[in-house]
Parts: C-alpha cells; sequence; structure tokens
C-alpha cells in the first residue's frame, strides 16, 4: 500500500469509528487494554530484541545513553498503558457534544458540536510506550491514525501495532491505524495536505523544525523542553531539595525534565550549596554560568538553552522573582516552569506571568503529563498557543461542526420581513 492509499484507509475507517456508538468504542479500548496485558511475554520479547540492538549502538557511539533510556518497555509500563487506556475509555464521550445552542429563529435551531479532527500522522521518537498511548486516544477521539516510530523501536512497534489493530476486530477497521515504515514514507505522507489533517511531530526540536519546513500540512509540535526550576529565597530547603533531585534525576531523558536550575542570590550560600551537592551525589553533571560557577565551585560552561536530555543541568543565578520570570521568557522553551517558594504572593507572580504551557509552584516539572495530569495519556506536549497546548490528550484531537436543523427556512424570507433572527441562546 502506497502512501496515499495508506492514508485515504486511514480516513475511510475513520469514518466507520466516528460513526460507531460510544460504547462499542469503549469497549474497543478495554479490548486493546486487555491484550496488551494477555501479549505481554509477546510484546517483551520484540522489546529485547530493540534494547540488544541499543545497546550495541550505544557501545559503538551509534546511539546516546539517554536515547535509549527511553526503549525498554518493562511489565510496570505495560501495565501502566493498560491502566492509561482504561482511564482514556472511563472519560466521558468526546464526539457530538453540545457546545453552543441557538435558537436563531422560529424553529431554526443551530448546534455547534463537537467532531474529530479527521486524520493524523504522528511521527516519534524512540519511546515504544507512546505508540499504544497515541492509538488509544486517536480511537477514543474518532480519528484516523498513521504512526511511525524511531527505527531503534521497530520490533517494539510492530508487534504494539499488531497486537492493537487485532484486538480492534469486529467493530473497528484495521487501516484506521497504519505503521508507516522508512523515511521515504514519511516524505510522500507529508506532501498529502488533501487527506492528512494534522501533523505532530513527537522528539527532538530538530524533528519538529524539519517537519514544519517540509508539509503544508498543519503540524503541532514543540519546542524542546528546556524546563526551569526556580528556587526562591523563601524556599523550604527540603521541598527544594527533593523537588529539583525529582525534576532532574526521575527520567533525565524527559522532556519534562528539569534542564535548568535557577537560584535566588540570596541563596546561594547555603541552600544554592545544598541543592549542588545534593544533584552532584546524584550523579548529575552542573553548568553554571559565571556568577553561578564563582559562587558555587562548578564549571562555567552553562549552556541556557540547551536541553541536556542526561544527567546534567544548567545552573544561573537571579536576583528576584521578576528575573526568573524574564530568564524563563529569554531561555526557555515554553514547555514547564516551577517555582519552590513558600511566599504565596511571590508563587503567583510566577504562575501569573510565567508565558509556557505549564507553570507549577512546589511540585516537580516532572508532572508535566498527561497520564498525571487525569487525561489518560498524550499524543505530545505542545508548546504553540494556537489549538491545544500543554500536554494533549483527547480535548486536544477534537474540532468542532455546526448543525443546522429548521422547517423550510430561506435567507429571502428574512429579507422580505416574514420572520427576523432571534439569536436566543439555549447552551454555550
Amino acid at each position: 500500500m502506497d502512501a496515499r492509499e495508506q492514508a485515504l484507509e486511514a480516513r475511510r475507517a475513520a469514518r466507520v469509528l466516528a460513526a460507531l456508538p460510544s460504547d462499542r468504542r469503549v469497549a474497543a479500548l478495554h479490548r486493546v487494554a486487555d491484550a496488551i496485558g494477555l501479549q505481554r511475554a509477546r510484546i517483551r520479547a520484540a522489546n529485547d530484541r530493540d534494547l540488544a540492538a541499543a545497546k550495541d549502538a550505544v557501545r559503538v557511539g551509534g546511539m546516546t545513553e539517554a536515547l535509549a533510556a527511553r526503549l525498554p518497555l518493562t511489565d510496570a509500563k505495560l501495565d501502566a498503558l493498560s491502566a492509561g487506556i482504561r482511564a482514556i475509555a472511563a472519560q466521558d464521550e468526546p464526539l457530538g457534544r453540545i457546545l453552543r445552542e441557538t435558537e436563531l429563529g422560529p424553529g431554526l435551531l443551530l448546534r455547534q458540536v463537537s467532531a474529530p479532527i479527521g486524520v493524523l500522522l504522528v511521527i516519534f521518537e524512540s519511546r515504544p510506550d507512546a505508540l499504544p498511548q497515541i492509538a488509544a486516544l486517536a480511537l477514543r477521539s474518532g480519528n484516523g491514525l498513521l504512526l511511525k516510530g524511531g527505527k531503534e523501536a521497530e520490533h517494539s512497534n510492530a508487534v504494539l501495532h499488531a497486537v492493537i489493530t487485532e484486538a480492534l476486530a469486529p467493530d473497528v477497521p484495521p487501516g484506521v491505524l497504519g505503521l508507516v515504515q522508512g523515511r521515504a514514507a514519511v516524505d510522500a505522507l507529508l506532501q498529502l495536505d488533501d487527506v492528512i489533517d494534522l501533523v505532530i511531530p513527537r522528539g527532538s526540536g530538530a524533528l519538529v523544525q524539519h517537519i514544519q519546513r517540509n508539509t503544508r500540512i498543519p503540524v503541532l509540535g514543540h519546542a524542546e523542553g528546556v524546563c526551569h526550576v526556580y528556587v526562591d529565597a523563601a524556599a523550604d530547603p527540603d521541598k527544594a531539595v527533593a523537588i529539583v533531585i525529582d525534576a532532574k534525576t526521575d527520567y533525565p531523558a524527559a522532556c519534562n525534565a528539569m534542564e535548568t536550575l535557577l537560584l535566588h542570590r540570596d541563596s546561594l550560600g547555603g541552600l544554592g550549596q545544598r541543592l549542588c551537592a545534593a544533584l552532584h551525589a546524584a550523579g548529575v553533571a552542573l553548568h553554571g554560568t559565571p556568577e553561578a560557577a564563582a559562587a558555587l565551585g562548578i564549571p562555567a560552561d552553562a549552556d541556557l538553552r540547551r536541553e541536556w536530555g542526561d544527567l546534567a543541568c544548567s545552573v544561573a543565578v537571579v536576583g528576584s522573582v521578576e528575573e526568573a520570570i524574564a530568564h524563563t521568557a529569554t531561555h526557555g522553551s515554553g514547555h514547564t516552569e516551577a517555582i519552590v517558594t513558600e511566599d504565596a504572593d511571590t508563587a503567583q507572580v510566577f504562575l501569573d506571568q510565567v508565558d509556557s504551557a505549564c507553570v507549577f509552584h512546589n511540585a516537580s516539572t516532572r508532572f508535566a503529563d498527561g497520564y498525571r495530569f487525569g487525561l489518560g495519556a498524550e499524543v505530545g506536549i505542545s508548546t504553540g498557543r494556537i489549538h491545544a497546548r500543554g500536554p494533549v490528550g483527547v480535548e486536544g484531537l477534537l474540532t468542532t461542526r455546526w448543525l443546522l436543523q429548521g422547517d423550510g427556512h430561506t435567507v429571502g424570507a428574512v429579507a422580505r420581513g416574514d420572520w427576523a433572527f432571534a439569536w436566543k441562546r439555549r447552551v454555550g
């Protein structure tokens, strides 16, 4: 099947999916969740092949440790995937919701209702657990989906795709979830702006920029995850240490991991030293600005725009919450920022004025995640400002339609004065 036919098949199958009653789409999701559990050995065997290849690639310098760290499908991760899919199934029916209802005139009723976007092309790197998450969101929202995973997870992705599509029968045609193979197929799909409605690249900033430059299809993407944790002068030291260590070390390769630690100048001598010692003890390499390096005894080689994606971070110094806000605006990527402080007024200033998709107070940046937000999963995290922002769940994969019901109404009758617009709002 060539790229166009694969995309057309996804569109045809999506129409079938969207027309299904809610309970049948929910049942299909539960079958998928069950299948991931029942086919655990099959999935783990394929994943082991990818892990073995990754180990060899890391040894010869063909893959980074950070990239390899995203590959494993542990039992705990598979259990979390099944739980997330069930959580998506348990959400309120997303399609056909009446968002706005207006009586335009006597017997003429207009409704704005939620609807699928259509066909999505999702390109993701490394993490095979992204595939079932994205598939579940597309199934719940009634969208067709074309998936292109990274070469480093090709065996895991192929088996996960097979397990999911097998579980969709008999209600949903398997073509609703197409697995794309090869770079050439992606290039061809990016030209199909008449068939594919949205591209979602989930990976590095370089990947997002490449997609944006090479397609006329709308792109829902994100910049690098240059996330900041600002430790204010009024921070509780124990909370600060716990949050900073979690934000950096829980999963360093994640896009919501801390990449820059911002320290208030007044905290450099005590808390700043304690934070650096804790990070060093956790194996984190610190890269300071000149002021941070001089005060904390760390190398003066910070790269404030870098997404380290590993056990490393930049350290910078600011003199106020206003300077912290300005720093994130200048050097951040609009992903996730956090403030640690016991001063409620300072925290509110930070929450109100930091212009990022996710802004937290006294909580780790690692909470910026669709599953942790209660969305069940995410198709990605958007740092853009149009359509969807932050973790994108089912709601981010919907658009709207306008449905008008009349009884022989014509515009000419209004012009003749037979009746007049009333615009009586009933809903919304």
